[in-house]
């Protein structure tokens, strides 16, 4: 999310395409997104989805949260949770998500031990819609780094990582039109 936040100020997106940031919103109260976004006199939400008696109602009010915010696009960053069909279907193509592997391949969790597991000899971090399927959306960027033979999980992610920081941004340009 601070990658983006970056992007939108050093690339004048609010100049080339009439976009901004306009509010993060976490189902965490502790998540580091919300103190860079309020640094940066971004509005924040916090909704604890342990506070709802179901998905879909957390879901629900999640999105009447968002839709005040009358977003162009959603990007979810660092939200680890799976969305109701409802919900995607509601951001229908305004809904991107970023997964720290090469998809198809490995999607869900433990991506990174995956890929050594397997013996890749590349991984890397895919931008895509977001779809009711999880991991399962149109591409609409990758990055790619090798895998070396003395990685870690731990490594590889972050090697990974220096790709979602600059592929996110750029997604993000592409669908705004700059």
């Amino acid at each position: 999310m601070a990658a983006i936040l970056e992007a939108a100020e050093q690339r004048q997106w609010s100049v080339r395409c009439g976009a901004r940031v306009a509010a993060v919103v976490s189902n965490r109260a502790d998540a580091q997104g919300l103190d860079i976004a309020q640094c940066r006199g971004i509005p924040v939400v916090v909704l604890d989805h342990r506070s709802f008696d179901s998905r879909e109602a957390f879901d629900l009010a999640l999105q009447l949260e968002i839709d005040r915010f009358e977003p162009a696009l959603v990007v979810l960053a660092g939200f680890m949770r799976i969305l109701s069909a409802a919900f995607v279907r509601h951001y229908h193509q305004r809904l991107i998500n970023i997964h720290p592997s090469l998809l198809p391949a490995f999607a869900g969790l433990n991506t990174h031990q995956r890929a050594i597991d397997m013996g890749c000899q590349f991984a890397g971090a895919t931008v895509h819609h977001v779809t009711p399927e999880l991991d399962h959306g149109p591409i609409l960027a990758q990055g790619i780094v090798p895998v070396l033979p003395t990685d870690t999980a731990d490594i590889l992610a972050q090697r990974v990582l220096t790709q979602e920081h600059v592929i996110y941004p750029q997604a993000i340009e592409k669908l705004l039109g700059a």
